[in-house]
This record gives C-alpha cells, structure tokens and sequence, in this order.
C-alpha cells in the first residue's frame, strides 16, 4: 500500500512538472513587449513622450528649498527630519518624496531601449527619417540629464576619483556598481556632444517642452560648472545666451504665470488635469476667491530681506504680503507666488509649467566661471547686464576681487533662481554652510547651521536598493 501510494505521488509530481513547462512554453498574448511596443518610429516617439512625462523636476525644487534657506513652515510642520537635517536611507520623507534614484533610473531605462529599438524601428510615413535621427538626440539628451540629476543628489563633487553613480547605457537588470566621477562624466558629455547635432535649434512653439540645441547646451554649461571647468562653462553658457536674450523687466513676470516663454529654451509642460500644480509645493488650493489654501512653506526671512522690494521685479514675482492672510490668525502673511498659476480659488490655481533651463541661470554661470578665470571685468558685466534687466533704477559695481565676486554671484543665485532647485546644490559644490534666520527656525533649539562638508550634503542610497543590490556603495555617514 506504502508503495502504491508512492508510485502515484511521483506521477502526480512528474505530471505537474510537464504541465508547468508547457505553460511556461505558451506564448503571452497580454504582454506588449519591447519588439512591438517600438517596433515603428512612431511608436518610439511615444516612448520618448513617456520618458519626458515622467520627469519631476517639482521634486529638486522642493528638496533644494526644504533643505536650505529658502522657505520656512507655515501653517503645519510635516517635515522635521529632512528640514532639520535628520535624515537617514530609511527616511520616511527621502522615500517618498525624494525619491530620485528610482524616479531617473527608470527614465533612463525607457530611453536606453528606445535607443536599442530605433535602428531597426519600420519608418511608416514620410519624415520618419528625420524623426529616428532627432529622437535618438533626445533620448541621449534625457539620458545625461537624468544621469546629472542623479549626480546632484548623490555626489556632487569635482574630484575625478570620488564616486559618481552607475551610467546605465543598456537596459538592464543586473546589479550595478557606482563608477568614480572621470569615468561617468566621459559618458555623459559624449552623449550631450552626440545628441546635439541631431536636436532642432528652433525652441518656439511646443519645442519649447522637448530637447533643442540650446537645451543641450545649457546642460552642458550646468555640468562644466559643477566640474570646475571654467572655459566650456562660458562657452556653453554664452551659446545659450546668444540663442536666448534675457527677458525685459516688463516680460519677466510673465515667465512664471507662462504668459510667454522668455529666457526658457526647454521646460515641462504641467496642467491641472495632469498634476501639474507646482504651486501646491507651497500652499494648498484655495476654497474660494477669499478663502486661501493651507500654506506648507513660505518665503524665509532671510530670503525676503535680500530684495530690493520696491524696484526688483523678481520680489513681486516671486513672493507677496498677501492682505488677505492680516488679520486671520495665520503664521505668516507673506507667500511664495512663483508658479502660482491664476488666481484663488480657480481650476489653474498654483498650475504653471516647470523651467528647466533660462538665461538668467546662463548668465549667473558665465560670471561665476570669469570670475574664477580672474576676468572679474567679465564678471561684473554679466552680473551688472542681468540686475539691470531685473531692478528699476540699478547701479553698476565694479568686483574688486576674486572673492567679493563669487559672494556677489552667490548671493545673486539664490535671489534670481530662488524655488528652482539649485540652492541646496549650489551651498554643497561651493562647499559653504546652510545658515538659517533664528526667525526662520522651524522650532525653539532646532539647529541654525548644517556646515560645510556635512555628510549630509550628500543624499543616502535608498535602502530599499541598498538590500537589492549588493555592489552598490552607501555614501558616507549613513547605515542601512
């Protein structure tokens, strides 16, 4: 009976195995894998589109400003660890809202097998030859862009040995290993110099929300800034420059309620019906005309008082004294209305597009890589050219040093990009403090300063892809 009983379970057994193999053998009829999903042109322009949807700048703005100086809470405080510098890999707010290291790589990944599938992808209509040729030049473009991202977040630093991250060229699953700065940054700028030719120069229109040459460089100017190599940061920025004039005072606030395009070669287009409201990094969406939305974080003292409040024209479009909140019992009566979008109440309340590039960012590199050049003439021109554009009634100055320059040019990018995720960065690869207001203290005894070289100037490796992938290296001074 043992025996019979034996003898029907190996058959059972053997009988299952055949049977798993044969399904394993059926061919899937749901799955629309990457021979078909790219197999025209057309198709791998839809994969391009998808790559650019998923770009979330939003999330650099609101790191740079939450972990710097240029907001304080408001209404709620909701973000104590990583306002105050407390953060670690299992953060509870690095995963959720700063999530960059999944957020790019998986960018990446959809451009790498566009870039796999175009050579072989079936042109259906006419100028589908010109199309494979640009989308392959934006597909490189997104590539080292998201590989750049991944860098400010995770490196930051100019020393060639130092650890970058892992350049992801193919699809891939297996683990991989971060490189070292020399290596990464090799295959970044080849792809930029790769993808330019092959991007149009015309930025009008709805070009403005796809890679252009001008675009390309001005990637090219961020990264020469951050590696320390003065020459190509003016020459990239100057490209820009002479493509994109810097907008007049009376066009500049129209930057940000997207009335125009000025000084903007490339940025994300962002609608109320996709999520796109930017301006709800900073205050919820209002009830009505009169009844306005909760506010999350507002403009810091220390940020206001750097304005010329009566001739800027970045102050009145960037932050105001809202007369509505006096009165009400609210924390603050001041707001961040850059990216505010219409006003209170409607349905494109706090809806505005995401600026990626402008000349004013150009500018502001061009005079920062003079001055380190010792050109401060140059410098002082660029500075003096872009608060011209920007204050009524501006004097120029002449830098009297190296040192007097780069203070002027640092004090100038926080006020002229303020909320567009370059603050935190700049302090980190200038290698300077964070250094809050007592006003602008979230708490009583929260810390004023997070000094220079902090480790924490360096986001942690996700845990999460700590467990995964065993080559991948920690930054330093975190555990897992």
């Amino acid at each position: 009976m043992k025996k019979t009983k034996i003898l029907i379970l190996t058959a059972m057994l053997v009988s299952t195995l055949f049977s798993c193999q044969k399904l394993v053998e059926i061919k899937e009829t749901d799955l629309i894998a990457g021979d078909i999903a790219l197999k025209t042109v057309t198709n791998n322009e839809q994969g391009i589109i998808g790559a650019y949807a998923a770009m979330n700048v939003e999330m650099g703005i609101l790191l740079n400003a939450v972990f710097a100086d240029e907001v304080v809470s408001a209404d709620f405080y909701n973000a104590a660890t990583v306002h105050e510098w407390q953060y670690s890999s299992t953060d509870i707010s690095i995963r959720d809202n700063f999530t960059a290291f999944n957020l790019y790589y998986r960018i990446i990944d959809r451009v790498n097998r566009v870039l796999q599938a175009l050579p072989a992808a079936t042109a259906t209509v006419a100028g589908d030859e010109a199309k494979r040729s640009r989308l392959r030049g934006e597909a490189l473009f997104l590539r080292a862009f998201c590989h750049f991202e991944l860098y400010r977040y995770y490196s930051n630093s100019a020393v060639g040995t130092d650890l970058a991250m892992a350049y992801m060229e193919t699809p891939s699953l297996q683990p991989q290993a971060r490189i070292t700065v020399a290596p990464y940054f090799q295959k970044l700028k080849a792809d930029l110099a790769a993808a330019k030719p092959l991007l149009p120069s015309d930025f009008s229109g709805t070009n403005v929300y796809r890679a252009t040459q001008a675009a390309a460089a001005a990637l090219q100017a961020r990264t020469a800034l951050y590696l320390k190599e003065w020459n190509d940061a003016i020459t990239f920025s100057t490209e820009y420059i002479n493509a994109v004039p810097l907008a007049t005072r009376a066009n500049f606030p129209g930057i940000w309620t997207d009335a125009n395009s000025n000084e903007t070669a490339f940025k994300l287009s962002r609608t109320a019906s996709l999520g796109g409201r930017i301006g709800s990094l900073w205050r919820g969406t209002s009830a009505s005309a009169s009844n306005i939305g909760a506010i999350t974080w507002t403009i810091a003292q220390k940020l206001w008082d750097m304005y010329d409040q009566t001739n800027d024209i970045r102050f009145s479009s960037y932050a105001k004294n809202e007369p509505l909140l006096v009165g009400t019992g609210r924390k603050y009566t001041r707001l961040i209305t850059k990216y505010a979008g219409t006003t209170y109440g409607t349905a494109t309340e706090n809806v505005a597009d995401a600026k990626v590039f402008r000349t004013g960012e150009m500018y502001l590199i061009r005079a920062e890589a003079r001055a380190e050049n010792n050109d401060l003439v140059g410098a002082a021109t660029d500075l003096n050219a872009l608060r011209t554009a920007r204050i009524t009634g501006y004097t120029p100055v002449v830098l009297a040093s190296k040192d007097a320059a780069i203070t002027a040019i640092m004090d100038e990018r926080f006020k002229e990009l303020a909320y567009e995720g370059h603050r935190f960065w700049d302090l980190k690869r200038r290698n300077l403090p964070v250094v809050r207001l007592t006003a602008d203290l979230p708490q009583v005894n929260a810390a004023t300063t997070l000094a220079a070289g902090n480790f924490r100037f360096l986001l942690p490796i996700p845990n999460a892809e700590i467990q995964a992938n065993p080559v991948i290296q920690q930054n330093p001074g975190y555990t897992n």
